[in-house]
């Protein structure tokens, strides 16, 4: 469900983004390292640090307004 939107952004975005999907049974201390508790959950970094953080399923347009906010600070 949440793929395509993200595939969609990324490419909307290209350029000023990267999009990465990690596979959380694949790689548990990932997961665990950035409080991944539910899925789907988005984080958002900036310089490596988390920037902001999404629990659930969000429509594109949600999303792209938390990034386009990202983005302009």
């Amino acid at each position: 469900m949440v793929a395509p939107v993200l595939a969609s952004l990324a490419q909307v975005y290209a350029g000023r983004i990267k999009v990465v999907k990690i596979n959380v049974d694949d790689n548990p201390g990932i997961a665990q390292a950035y409080d991944a508790r539910s899925i789907p959950t988005l984080v958002f970094l900036r310089n490596g640090e988390v920037a902001d953080r999404v629990v659930g399923a969000q429509p594109q347009p949600a999303l792209a307004a938390r990034i386009d906010t990202l983005l302009s600070t």
